[in-house]
This record gives structure tokens, sequence and C-alpha cells, in this order.
């Protein structure tokens, strides 16, 4: 009977141990499946034509950069400009707009606060191909059709709706004590902002940030239906290879590798913020 206790002591840390493992190989497995088809194409961007439609997928090939130096001959270098264009300056928009108004939901509170978070949220119920003949009318309308600055004011729009609603959640898990001990220093509400709130929140801004960033960079039915050669975007470019023909795989995957590009290193710049940014308020 006394060295039963040992026994049982001993084998506590070795479940917990096979536990972890187990859920550590649960995650990889996950990680990698989902990782998959982004190594696939990105494999498929250095084969040939021959090599990449094919009915048995080829493994083993001769790497090479031909495709993308096709796509580079293609012009790819616009797309990618107004892409870029218009998701900096949009995700900027989204940031000026959606801060103060997420500060005012949360840490100052305005009457009908839940009316207007309703408000925000319901835009985003409607489809975004029940608007676009309205939307298209507007812009024919206004002379502003294949002009970047519409899609950064879509884009803008689109976001901000989810860029509120994120950061009204972040500022709701600012501690109360830090402003009233800031607002008895004296501080102005400009310096109540900038100085105390942005720092504590700076986590959450870069994953709301990261968001639409994603979100603008991916979008395709505006650029698609109120673009056509100078404001076209990156989605519109990767088109171009779906032809009558059929489909240049190779091409297609050397492009998509080229556009996922920047908003994966975004994403691994900003990973630390980011793990950081969504985690807030899960530990109190």
């Amino acid at each position: 009977m006394t060295t039963a206790a040992p026994v049982t002591a001993t084998r506590r840390p070795v479940r917990r141990l096979l536990g972890q493992a187990s859920w550590t190989a649960v995650a990889w497995l996950a990680a990698l499946v989902f990782f998959f088809p982004v190594l696939w194409m990105a494999l498929t961007a250095f084969k040939q034509e021959s090599d990449a439609y094919t009915t048995t997928p080829h493994v083993v090939f001769s790497p090479t950069l031909s495709q993308f130096r096709a796509v580079f001959h293609s012009g790819i270098g616009p797309y990618l400009a107004n892409s870029a264009l218009a998701t900096v300056l949009s995700t900027i928009l989204v940031l000026v707009l959606g801060i103060p108004a997420a500060y005012a939901l949360s840490i100052r509170s305005v009457r009908k606060w839940r009316d207007a978070l309703f408000f925000f949220i319901s835009t985003k119920m409607l489809p975004v191909v029940a608007a676009i003949i309205p939307i298209y009318l507007a812009v024919r309308d206004l002379g502003a059709l294949d002009n970047i600055g519409t899609l950064i004011v879509l884009y803008t729009a689109m976001n901000l709706p989810i860029a509120v609603w994120m950061l009204r959640s972040f500022f709701m898990e600012v501690p109360r004590e830090v402003l009233e001990a800031a607002r008895v220093d004296g501080v102005t509400l400009r310096q109540e902002i900038t100085r105390i709130m942005l720092p504590i929140v700076a986590p959450g801004i870069a994953a709301t940030a990261l968001i639409c960033v994603i979100f603008s960079w991916n979008e395709f039915f505006f650029a698609l239906n109120l673009t056509t050669v100078r404001a076209a975007t990156m989605p519109v470019f990767l088109v171009g290879f779906m032809t009558s023909e059929g489909l240049y795989w190779a091409k297609l995957a050397a492009a998509a590798t080229l556009a996922c590009l920047p908003v994966l290193l975004a994403g691994w710049i900003a990973q630390k913020q980011l793990v950081r940014g969504l985690s807030m308020g899960a530990v109190k």
C-alpha cells in the first residue's frame, strides 16, 4: 500500500507529457493540412506547363523560373502597385476613422451606443452583389470608373464596420484605473488617446490592420466591376490567365505566389503583435 502513491505520482507526469505531445501532433497536422495548398501552389510555380497540367501530380521535376519571368513580362507591376496603394491607403483611413469611433463607443459612452454598433455591423449584412448596380451607377455618374480612389473609398467602407467592432473590444480591455489616474494628472483627450490608449492597444490595432489588409488585398468583386485597365488590382490580373484555350496552371501559380507574398510577409513581420492582439482579453 505504501508504493501505490509513488507509482501514481510518476504516472501523472507521463500522461501529461503524452497528452501534450498528442495535442502538439494534432496542431502540426492541422497546420500542414491548411498550408499544403499554399505549398503545392508554390511548387507548381516552378514547373513547366507540361509538368503542371497532368492527371498524375509530378512531385519530382526540374525547377525553372520561366513562369515568373513570363508573369513579369505580362505586366504585373501596375496591378501590384494598384493593389498596394488601395490596400495601404484604405487601411490607414480605416484606422483613422475607426479608432475615434471605437474609443467613443467603449471609453466615452455615447447615447444609444448599442444602436450605433448594430448600425455598423448591419452594413455587412447586405450582399455586395445586391448593391453593385447602384454603386456602379453612382460611380459612373461621378466619372470615377477605373479610378483607384474609388476602390480606396469602397475598401474603407467595407472594412470600417469590422474594424470598429474589433477595436472596441480591445479598448474595453484597458484598465479603467489607468485612465482615471491619467485624468487626475490632467491629461487632455488627445493625450489620453495618443499617449495612453494607443500604446496599450497597439497589438489589437496591428491585428485589426492586418485583417483589413487581407480583405482589401484579396477583394475581387469591386475591382472586377468598377475597373478596366488603369486601376485594376492583382485579383483581376490573376483572372487573365483563364482563357478560352484553358488554364495556364504554372503561370497562374507563379502569379498567385507573387500575389500572396506581400500579405504573407506582412503577417510574418507582425506575427508577434498579431498573436498578442488576438489574445487580448482571453486571460484576465
